[in-house]
Protein backbone atom coordinates (compact mmCIF):
# COMPACT_ATOMS: atom_id res chain seq x y z
CA UNK A 1 0.00 0.00 0.00
CA UNK A 2 1.06 3.57 -0.72
CA UNK A 3 1.95 6.13 2.00
CA UNK A 4 0.53 8.76 1.09
CA UNK A 5 -2.45 9.23 -1.32
CA UNK A 6 -2.78 11.57 -4.42
CA UNK A 7 -5.85 14.10 -3.58
CA UNK A 8 -5.01 16.88 -6.23
CA UNK A 9 -4.02 17.73 -9.16
CA UNK A 10 -2.03 21.17 -9.92
CA UNK A 11 -2.84 22.43 -12.92
CA UNK A 12 -2.01 26.01 -13.18
CA UNK A 13 -1.37 29.49 -10.34
CA UNK A 14 -4.32 31.90 -9.36
CA UNK A 15 -3.94 35.19 -8.84
CA UNK A 16 -0.72 37.19 -7.75
CA UNK A 17 -0.43 35.42 -4.47
CA UNK A 18 1.31 32.46 -5.25
CA UNK A 19 -1.91 29.99 -5.38
CA UNK A 20 -2.00 26.94 -7.13
CA UNK A 21 -5.73 25.92 -8.96
CA UNK A 22 -5.84 21.65 -8.39
CA UNK A 23 -8.55 19.31 -9.55
CA UNK A 24 -9.70 17.36 -7.06
CA UNK A 25 -8.72 13.53 -6.75
CA UNK A 26 -11.18 12.44 -4.38
CA UNK A 27 -14.70 12.22 -3.66
CA UNK A 28 -15.74 15.03 -1.55
CA UNK A 29 -13.96 18.20 -2.44
CA UNK A 30 -14.54 19.89 1.40
CA UNK A 31 -12.08 17.70 2.26
CA UNK A 32 -9.34 20.14 1.64
CA UNK A 33 -11.56 22.67 4.06
CA UNK A 34 -9.69 20.45 7.28
CA UNK A 35 -6.65 19.56 5.78
CA UNK A 36 -3.52 21.86 7.72
CA UNK A 37 -0.73 20.25 5.74
CA UNK A 38 -0.49 17.96 2.26
CA UNK A 39 2.87 16.46 0.50
CA UNK A 40 3.88 17.62 -3.25
CA UNK A 41 6.42 15.21 -4.89
CA UNK A 42 8.61 17.43 -6.65
CA UNK A 43 12.25 16.48 -6.76
CA UNK A 44 11.52 14.33 -3.32
CA UNK A 45 8.27 14.77 -1.40
CA UNK A 46 8.04 17.99 0.29
CA UNK A 47 5.36 18.80 2.96
CA UNK A 48 3.66 22.65 3.37
CA UNK A 49 1.19 24.47 5.39
CA UNK A 50 -1.68 25.28 4.02
CA UNK A 51 -2.65 28.80 4.44
CA UNK A 52 -6.28 29.11 2.64
CA UNK A 53 -8.18 27.17 0.66
CA UNK A 54 -11.63 28.20 -1.68
CA UNK A 55 -13.73 26.46 -4.30
CA UNK A 56 -13.71 28.06 -8.19
CA UNK A 57 -15.73 26.54 -10.81
CA UNK A 58 -15.17 22.82 -9.61
CA UNK A 59 -11.33 23.50 -8.94
CA UNK A 60 -9.62 23.76 -6.20
CA UNK A 61 -7.28 27.10 -5.37
CA UNK A 62 -4.96 26.93 -2.66
CA UNK A 63 -2.60 29.16 -1.09
CA UNK A 64 0.81 27.47 0.93
CA UNK A 65 2.95 29.18 2.94
CA UNK A 66 6.18 29.84 1.80
CA UNK A 67 4.86 30.00 -1.77
CA UNK A 68 4.36 33.57 -2.05
CA UNK A 69 4.75 34.21 -6.33
CA UNK A 70 2.99 33.22 -9.20
CA UNK A 71 6.63 32.71 -10.74
CA UNK A 72 7.54 30.35 -7.39
CA UNK A 73 3.65 28.73 -7.68
CA UNK A 74 4.66 28.10 -11.35
CA UNK A 75 6.99 25.62 -10.46
CA UNK A 76 4.10 23.27 -8.99
CA UNK A 77 2.38 23.18 -12.19
CA UNK A 78 1.91 19.44 -13.35
CA UNK A 79 2.78 17.90 -9.97
CA UNK A 80 0.26 16.17 -7.37
CA UNK A 81 -1.01 17.20 -3.92
CA UNK A 82 -0.65 14.29 -1.60
CA UNK A 83 -1.85 13.20 1.94
CA UNK A 84 -0.40 10.58 4.11
CA UNK A 85 -2.74 8.08 5.47
CA UNK A 86 -3.00 9.28 8.95
CA UNK A 87 -4.76 12.45 7.21
CA UNK A 88 -6.27 10.97 4.36
CA UNK A 89 -10.18 10.37 4.93
CA UNK A 90 -12.07 7.79 6.45
CA UNK A 91 -13.73 5.17 4.37
CA UNK A 92 -16.73 3.11 5.51
CA UNK A 93 -16.60 -0.26 5.67
CA UNK A 94 -15.66 -2.67 2.49
CA UNK A 95 -14.80 0.28 0.70
CA UNK A 96 -11.32 1.08 -0.31
CA UNK A 97 -8.77 3.48 -1.81
CA UNK A 98 -8.39 2.88 -5.69
CA UNK A 99 -4.90 2.69 -5.68
CA UNK A 100 -4.73 -0.14 -3.58
CA UNK A 101 -6.76 -1.84 -5.33
CA UNK A 102 -4.84 -1.67 -9.01
CA UNK A 103 -2.74 -4.42 -9.42
CA UNK A 104 -4.64 -7.18 -7.82
CA UNK A 105 -5.70 -10.44 -9.52
CA UNK A 106 -9.36 -10.58 -10.31
CA UNK A 107 -10.84 -14.63 -10.16
CA UNK A 108 -13.92 -15.23 -11.09
CA UNK A 109 -16.20 -18.05 -8.76
CA UNK A 110 -14.86 -21.35 -10.65
CA UNK A 111 -11.44 -19.72 -9.22
CA UNK A 112 -9.71 -19.28 -12.86
CA UNK A 113 -7.82 -15.58 -12.86
CA UNK A 114 -9.46 -13.33 -15.28
CA UNK A 115 -6.51 -10.45 -15.13
CA UNK A 116 -5.02 -7.56 -13.29
CA UNK A 117 -7.07 -4.71 -12.04
CA UNK A 118 -5.35 -1.83 -14.34
CA UNK A 119 -8.07 1.29 -13.87
CA UNK A 120 -11.22 2.12 -12.58
CA UNK A 121 -13.92 4.05 -14.36
CA UNK A 122 -16.21 6.20 -12.57
CA UNK A 123 -19.22 6.39 -14.27
CA UNK A 124 -21.53 8.03 -11.76
CA UNK A 125 -23.86 5.43 -10.78
CA UNK A 126 -21.25 2.29 -9.87
CA UNK A 127 -17.53 1.70 -10.59
CA UNK A 128 -16.53 -0.12 -13.43
CA UNK A 129 -13.12 -1.94 -12.67
CA UNK A 130 -11.31 -2.82 -16.21
CA UNK A 131 -9.72 -6.13 -15.88
CA UNK A 132 -6.77 -6.72 -18.41
CA UNK A 133 -5.92 -10.54 -19.40
CA UNK A 134 -2.95 -12.37 -20.15
CA UNK A 135 -3.93 -12.04 -23.81
CA UNK A 136 -3.90 -8.64 -23.62
CA UNK A 137 -7.73 -8.55 -23.46
CA UNK A 138 -9.90 -5.93 -21.37
CA UNK A 139 -12.49 -7.20 -19.36
CA UNK A 140 -15.26 -4.19 -17.89
CA UNK A 141 -16.72 -5.59 -14.73
CA UNK A 142 -19.48 -3.46 -13.04
CA UNK A 143 -18.47 -3.05 -9.19
CA UNK A 144 -21.48 -4.68 -7.91
CA UNK A 145 -22.27 -5.99 -4.70
CA UNK A 146 -24.13 -8.91 -6.89
CA UNK A 147 -20.64 -8.50 -8.56
CA UNK A 148 -17.76 -8.04 -6.26
CA UNK A 149 -18.02 -10.67 -3.68
CA UNK A 150 -14.88 -9.96 -1.74
CA UNK A 151 -11.59 -7.44 -1.92
CA UNK A 152 -8.24 -8.24 -0.15
CA UNK A 153 -6.34 -5.42 -0.66
CA UNK A 154 -3.55 -7.16 1.35
CA UNK A 155 -3.56 -10.03 -0.73
CA UNK A 156 -4.41 -8.17 -3.84
CA UNK A 157 -7.24 -10.44 -4.74
CA UNK A 158 -10.40 -9.12 -5.86
CA UNK A 159 -13.49 -12.11 -6.05
CA UNK A 160 -16.00 -12.28 -8.73
CA UNK A 161 -19.01 -13.35 -10.01
CA UNK A 162 -19.18 -12.74 -13.81
CA UNK A 163 -22.33 -11.61 -14.84
CA UNK A 164 -23.80 -13.97 -17.68
CA UNK A 165 -22.85 -13.07 -20.96
CA UNK A 166 -20.34 -10.46 -19.97
CA UNK A 167 -17.55 -12.57 -21.62
CA UNK A 168 -17.37 -13.38 -24.96
CA UNK A 169 -17.52 -17.13 -24.80
CA UNK A 170 -20.92 -16.96 -22.99
CA UNK A 171 -23.32 -16.68 -25.38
Amino acid sequence: MYEYLQIGKIVNTHGIRGELKLIPLTDDPKRFDALERAYIDKDGMHEYRIESVKYFKGSVIIKFEGIDAPEAAAAYKEHFLLVDRQNAVKLPEDTFFICDIIGSKVIDENGSELGTLIDVLQTGSNDVYVVKGDSGKEILIPALKSVVRSISPEQKQIHVVVPKGLLDDEI
